[in-house]
């Protein structure tokens, strides 16, 4: 199987990246994508972050009855901070019929460089990069193992929401029913 994965702190996960992965795996030769939750992304603050379990919760919450679309926790279980080039040879040994494909935002091919083993990923994986506001990357002819899918913009952010939310503002539409149930019940990101 083609497997892609969509890492990210989902903090919370909104109706963007549904749409997102959805549209992906719509338009690629993908057979699923795995959201997988990363506990700490070194290329980011941590102070933001609510609970590992509650975000992978959430994530659950979110893809129940979505075909094609998976939760993984793998990062949960490597060393911290999560590293990509960790978790792709980590899931290669563990499934080794099955081919792992990167998903990223081009914002995230802006600091590709800053990767730790950069060179290692394309050296060994291939990359799906969609569209991000305010990045006019494309990677046709940077890496012959990068793919550009033109993917609508979704202007959601997880920021966004939770910003929303401090100020007690409607985040409903933002997110499927099952995540913003989860929220209000658990009273999250009411506060900074």
């Amino acid at each position: 199987m083609k497997i892609g994965l969509y890492s990210g702190s989902f903090n919370p996960i909104h109706n963007g990246h549904l749409a997102l992965a959805n549209y992906i795996l719509m338009h690629t030769d993908l057979d699923e994508i795995w959201l997988v939750v990363s506990p700490h992304n070194p290329l980011k603050e941590k102070e933001n972050l609510i609970d590992d379990r509650m975000r992978l919760q959430m994530a659950t919450l979110a893809v129940n009855g979505l075909q094609g679309l998976k939760v993984s926790d793998v990062e949960f279980f490597l060393p911290k901070p999560s590293y990509t080039i960790q978790t792709l040879k980590f899931l290669s040994g563990k499934y080794p019929d099955d081919e792992f494909v990167l998903i990223i935002g081009a914002d995230n091919l802006d600091v590709f460089h800053l990767w730790r083993d950069y060179k290692e990923i394309l050296a060994n994986y291939r990359i799906i990069v969609y569209p991000r506001r305010g990045s006019e990357t494309k990677p046709e002819g940077i890496f012959s193992c990068v793919d550009y899918i033109d993917a609508p913009l979704f202007d959601i952010s997880s920021t966004g929401i939770r910003e929303k939310l401090v100020n007690g503002e409607d985040i409903s539409t933002f997110l499927p029913e099952r995540v913003f149930d989860f929220i209000m019940a658990n009273k999250l990101y009411l506060s900074r």
